[in-house]
C-alpha cells in the first residue's frame, strides 16, 4: 500500500463524516447514516458477502469492485457510531508486531 493509497482512504473517511449532517436527499452516505447505525451494519455485512462470492468465484474484477464497496461501506459504519478511521488505524499499531495468537489471548 502506498501513501496515496492512504491518503485517498483517509480522504474517503473524511468525505464520509462530512456527509454525516448532509442533506439526505441529495447524499447517498447522508441517507445511509440517517438510517441508524444498524442498517449501516447490515448494509456492510451485505457487501462483505458480495465480496466474499466473488473472491470464492476467482472474479478479480468483481472483487476489486466489491472490495471498494467493502471498504467505503466498512467506513460509513464506523462514522454512524462514531468511531474514525484513525481509531481503527491506532488500534492496528497497536496490535503491530504481536503474533495473531498472542493479540487473541490478550483479549481474553
Amino acid at each position: 500500500m502506498t501513501q496515496s493509497d492512504t491518503d485517498s482512504l483517509a480522504r474517503l473517511a473524511t468525505t464520509i463524516a462530512a456527509r454525516k449532517n448532509a442533506d439526505p436527499e441529495t447524499s447517498w452516505t447522508a441517507k445511509l447514516l440517517s438510517k441508524g447505525p444498524e442498517k449501516c451494519a447490515a448494509k456492510f455485512g451485505e457487501e462483505a458477502v458480495e465480496a466474499i462470492i466473488e473472491a470464492a468465484k476467482g472474479d478479480r474484477e468483481r472483487l476489486i469492485s466489491e472490495g471498494a464497496d467493502v471498504l467505503y461501506h466498512f467506513l460509513v459504519m464506523l462514522t454512524s457510531r462514531d468511531v474514525t478511521l484513525t481509531d481503527v488505524l491506532e488500534e492496528l499499531a497497536r496490535r503491530e508486531g504481536l503474533s495473531g495468537i498472542a493479540e487473541k489471548q490478550s483479549r481474553g
